[in-house]
């Protein structure tokens, strides 16, 4: 199986903690952590996507907004170049230890964060970062 995931939310579960906007979409969040510590493969896809799932039914949900997907595109260019692949809607992913690692490296310089402008988790996410990531739930296999 594959997680489908959209390429900011690739900047997002670098940091997770367990925190979150409901316990609904934490309980989700968690379940997709756990699938992709057990080793699944991730989907990129436009719009929408796993982790987003519990907040689609919700009135305002910024999922389908322009701005979120600006987000994606200037993620999926800055980890692609953080990993040196071509990163597309579509594509397939694998995260290993060494991966998570180079992003994690590269989201602490500043390297991968521009699309992390204006986000209301950027500040808490950035304190994560320079506190050397200590229990976020990401820990895929090697």
């Amino acid at each position: 199986m594959t997680v489908s995931i959209r390429a900011h939310h690739l900047l997002c579960i670098l940091t997770y903690l367990g925190k979150g906007y409901t316990p609904s979409f934490v309980a989700n969040y968690d379940r997709i952590i756990k699938r992709l510590n057990a080793g699944e493969d991730l989907w990129l896809i436009d719009g929408p996507d796993e982790i987003c799932q519990p907040m689609l039914s919700e009135a305002g949900c910024h999922c389908h907004n322009d701005s979120v997907r600006q987000r994606d595109a200037q993620a999926a260019e800055a980890i692609g170049a953080a990993l040196g692949k071509l990163l597309a809607s579509g594509g397939a992913l694998r995260l290993d230890r060494d991966s998570v690692m180079r992003l994690r490296q590269a989201f602490t310089s500043g390297e991968i964060q521009t699309a992390c402008a204006g986000c209301e988790w950027q500040d808490m996410c950035s304190r994560i970062a320079k506190n050397k990531f200590r229990g976020c739930h990401l820990a895929p296999p090697a």
